[in-house]
């Protein structure tokens, strides 16, 4: 059984480039270093970038820190390629 604090969690930074309805956000990647999983592939771009639903986490909703189109966020990945968590306002 594997503890989750010893897995590496896969981050990246991006710019959020539309708010959707209960607190999701669809946010463009910065540069190449992540892993792109091979099934999510259609949120791509032709410009390389890649573009991700990703949803606010607990400590910002709870401490109502708010985010806006245009801001620059990290993001902790999802392993399965689905959605991302929003951990930091960059």
């Amino acid at each position: 059984m594997s503890d989750s604090k010893n897995e590496k969690m896969l981050t990246a930074r991006g710019l959020i480039t539309e708010a959707l309805p209960s607190t999701l956000f669809r946010v463009k990647l910065e540069g190449r270093n992540v892993e792109e999983p091979a099934r999510n592939a259609s949120h791509s771009d032709a410009g390389g970038e890649k573009e991700i639903l990703a949803y606010l986490s607990g400590k910002m909703r709870m401490h109502r820190i708010k985010v806006l189109i245009g801001d620059s966020v990290e993001i902790v990945l999802d392993p399965y390629g689905g959605k991302g968590r929003i951990v930091k306002r960059l």
